[in-house]
């Protein structure tokens, strides 16, 4: 039986649109846990009567002369308001939007070297209240607004996003922010694009939101058809069984104007389908090969305009080569609203397809966790094996034991030597999100994707953690981890708080490198001695020189 025909036979749509918990489980208390995740399913309906308080917002600070808005959040709080800013850009008058999803000091102090206190605002956004990134650098950039304005002045530029309730509504009393924005507590946060979590920023740059929420609200109507003319149906039916296939790498090759869209779906994909073994594997192919570069493991989505001929290109040789192939094309930046829904509704269905919870995060606790314990001394760190020019070799988890490397090239032998069918490289980088430190690592993962016939992926700490760093830990056990820290360049200090923003960024990198290795995951770290972009071509050229 076809995947569309398993939706078909289970009666999915509708007990999908109706939030029937027993699509996805028996047991009782999963779900209670899972109804609460389901108010996502109308959210386009909702939305209008949510977009008069964010234009009012958005209206409020540009006549109070906002010329920057600084989002502070994390996963499913911070990646919606990436898409927006980098897709759709500020309208004529309506400030920047700078997405801060990092504790990479050096990324917060190059900011604050270009902000203007008087006329930046800020968005704290977090559904829980509780996620560490935000809330500490909340509290960095608080102490350097109070230090200009004084503290109930510097309080009207923050707005806080999250849940009803939660302690970050206490904490916006008790710090005087201008406002709480409550987001719908029935809604996971990866599944909050058209929530208060994706409007409000989305009216800073001067989105047009009835436009986007129109196109979201047809493609929620069209969500509900029965599956055989269900958009998101037929995207989860195509994923599932090119997954039955063995093509568990989700490729996703997109048009320039629209590729942030492509960290929103790796986050969506990654943290609700990986887990109990299970998993598909979202890729971002930046190259765009010709079919022979690509493995059986591959299929294929492309994402663009009519006009962008190079991508129909791709699709149709991908399409006549015998890989599984689905085109979405966008007729304009607005479509961008009716691809959250797409999306959503398909990955809810994929869960029930693979028998798995798509709504929870199991996995995502342990990083955190291990992180927690690292900064308060109680989690040993493995240590390194050589130390090679400026670079310290560690091998952790099933690598454990292997020999000593003598170059930089020989480091990532033990990585190519446990290579296996279906396998994926992942550079798990904790280095400034700028093209002179990454442009090297992308290229070299390019070429080893060519020659190799391998899927690679470098994602960014510690963004991954809250997206694909459930997948690692909780999906099956054909990833390759190379875990790449550097020396940090500076350093901010976190008010009221026992450690640095740098010692939390190594932290993290640190905690999740022992939870990967508790896990026996093939993990290797490689830590720069100095904070130099000429150390990351050398770490590219000697991947490229090792998997030849």
């Amino acid at each position: 039986m076809s995947a569309i025909e398993r939706l078909v036979a289970d009666d999915a749509v509708r007990r999908l649109t109706e939030r029937d918990p027993s699509l996805y489980t028996d047991q009782l208390d999963m779900r209670q846990a899972i109804t609460h995740r389901l108010g996502w399913t109308d959210l386009a309906q909702r939305a209008p009567s949510r977009i008069p308080l964010a234009e009012n917002l958005a209206r409020q600070v540009v006549e109070e002369g906002a010329t920057d808005v600084v989002l502070l959040g994390m996963g499913g709080s911070s990646l919606t308001a990436l898409v927006f800013a980098q897709v759709l850009g500020s309208a004529e008058g309506m400030p920047q939007l700078h997405v801060m999803d990092t504790t990479d000091p050096s990324a917060v102090l190059g900011l604050l070297e270009r902000l203007d206190r008087r006329s930046t605002y800020f968005l704290l956004s977090s559904k829980s209240g509780t996620t560490i990134e935000p809330l500490s650098l909340y509290r960095i950039f608080r102490q350097w607004m109070d230090d200009e304005l004084g503290r109930p002045a510097a309080g009207r530029h923050f707005i806080a996003i999250t849940d009803p309730g939660s302690p970050l509504e206490e904490l916006r009393r008790h710090d005087v922010m201008r406002q709480a924005v409550a987001a719908p507590a029935n809604v996971g946060g990866r599944f909050s694009a058209l929530s208060v979590f994706g409007l409000v920023p989305a009216a800073m740059l001067g989105a047009d939101l009835s436009a986007i929420v129109g196109k979201a609200l047809e493609m929620e109507t069209a969500c509900s058809l029965p599956a055989e003319e269900n958009p998101g149906a037929s995207l989860a039916a195509w994923i599932a069984d090119a997954h039955a296939d063995g093509r568990d790498k989700l490729t996703l090759v997109i048009s320039q104007p629209y590729a942030s869209f492509g960290l929103w779906v790796e986050q969506l994909v990654a943290e609700s389908t990986g887990k109990h073994g299970v998993g598909v594997v979202p890729i971002i192919d930046y190259a765009a090969a010709a079919p022979e570069s690509y493995g059986p493991d591959r299929a294929f989505v492309t994402m663009g305009s009519a006009q962008d001929a190079k991508l129909e290109e791709f699709a149709t040789a991908q399409a006549a080569a015998g890989a599984p192939t689905f085109e979405i094309t966008l007729d304009g930046p607005e479509d961008i609203g009716a691809e959250f829904v797409r999306w959503e509704f398909a990955v809810a269905f994929l869960g029930h397809l693979l028998s798995i919870n798509p709504f929870d995060e199991p996995n995502v606790s342990e990083a955190k966790e291990a992180t927690a314990a690292v900064l308060a001394g109680q989690k040993d760190v493995p240590r390194p094996v050589a130390d090679i020019d400026e670079f310290a070799v560690t091998y952790s988890g099933a690598l454990s034991g292997a020999a000593a490397p003598a170059d930089l090239s020989t480091a990532f032998a033990p990585i190519v030597a446990g290579l296996q069918p279906g396998d994926y490289l992942a550079v798990l980088a904790y280095l400034p999100d700028t093209n002179e430190y990454l442009s090297p690592l992308r290229h070299a993962l390019t070429e080893i994707s060519s020659s190799a016939r391998l899927a690679t992926c470098l994602e960014l700490g510690p963004r991954y953690l809250h997206s694909t760093g459930q997948l690692h830990k909780g999906g099956a056990d054909n990833g390759l981890f190379v875990v790449l820290t550097m020396q940090d360049s500076g350093d901010l200090e976190i008010p009221g708080s026992t450690y640095t923003l740098g010692e939390l960024y190594r932290a993290q990198a640190e905690g999740d490198l022992v939870t990967l290795a508790s896990l026996e995951r093939r993990v290797m770290r490689l830590h720069i001695a100095g904070a130099d972009p000429a150390s990351t071509k050398r770490v590219g050229e000697a991947m490229i020189e090792a998997f030849r």
